[in-house]
């Protein structure tokens, strides 16, 4: 049975049914909390000493920055054909961003004025349980000895930044642009074995943009990831690694004419034509949208929670 760990700005919480119940811990970051694994079993096996309603709590995301936010490029094949990429060509490749955008799970996405095209990608977020050091194995009998559980995380884009200037890790990384939570479930050996029946969902105002299930649509599974990965980048405790977004952000491919007459024409040109078709998407976020987004296996046995982010134009 999964434990679901909460954080508020006056400590750590574990969620029993509607009602939250104390950790007694002095960890102050999500890394510290996961060495202290007793105190977490105490909270949730213990008596009702200090619980209190969930619904009585704000909730702040349950990744204390800072730490390593470590992402995997296009890793679903719904969204790389979205992006005009042959998923049978798609080789394990990351990008980081900056712990700087993590915020809570309810907290306002801001758009910085200067980006013109805000996009949404829901992603699974795994947290390292422990130091990897670099050439560490991890198979699938030990992912959960490396990885404690899995978030709700949207990685927030700037898609006007990143495509001209091939910059993930500006586009990717202003403050609020990793909402986080609300909570951090931590999984079994055998709950981790469910990985692929986890279900992705992302809402703009009530509309559905986003529907994929890991199992047939993930394209490289997070043991195989961590296997390149860990070939060049250490993780420690509490460190986050994203692991991509099915179809159905706003940004998509253009058709496959428009595509080839591209390819014919200056750059500078290609982009200011690409940007002025992208300005007339309504999907991308606009001021005032609220962004919902919600993992869970279909039978609710393992539920990661649900965001709801309203966006502001600053």
């Amino acid at each position: 049975m999964t434990t679901t760990v909460l954080r508020t700005a006056t400590g750590w919480w574990v969620q029993r049914s509607e009602t939250a119940h104390p950790i007694r811990t002095d960890a102050t970051t999500t890394g510290e909390l996961l060495a202290d694994r007793a105190a977490i079993d105490d909270a949730a096996t213990g008596g009702d000493d200090g619980a209190t309603p969930v619904a009585d709590l704000d909730l702040l995301s349950p990744v204390t920055a800072p730490c390593r936010v470590v992402a995997q490029m296009v890793n679903y094949r719904s969204h790389a054909q979205d992006s005009g990429i042959d998923p049978d060509r798609v080789s394990a490749t990351f990008f980081r961003k900056s712990s700087g955008s993590i915020t809570g799970p309810f907290d306002e996405i801001v758009k910085p004025a200067h980006v013109k095209l805000l996009d949404y990608e829901v992603e699974i977020g795994l947290v390292a349980a422990r130091s990897l050091e670099v050439g560490t194995t991890v198979t699938a009998d030990t992912l959960g000895e490396f990885f404690a559980g899995v978030v709700v995380t949207n990685d927030v884009s700037a898609r006007d930044i990143q495509l001209p200037k091939t910059q993930f890790y500006e586009s990717k990384s202003y403050p609020t642009f990793t909402p986080v939570g609300p909570a951090l479930v931590l999984l079994s050996h055998e709950e981790w074995r469910r990985f692929d029946q986890l279900r992705l969902q992302l809402w703009v105002n009530g509309e559905r943009r986003q529907n994929g299930r890991v199992g047939g649509d993930m394209i490289i599974d997070p043991v195989s990831a961590l296997s390149v990965l860990t070939g060049f980048q250490r993780l420690d405790a509490g460190d986050l690694m994203l692991t991509g977004t099915p179809g159905g952000t706003a940004l998509s491919a253009p058709p496959k004419p428009i595509e080839m007459i591209g390819a014919l024409i200056p750059p500078h040109v290609k982009w200011k034509q690409f940007f002025k078709r992208q300005a007339s998407n309504p999907k991308y976020l606009a001021d005032g949208d609220v962004v919902e987004v919600r993992i869970a296996t279909d039978d609710g046995a393992i539920e990661l929670g649900r965001q709801r982010c309203h966006v502001r134009y600053a």
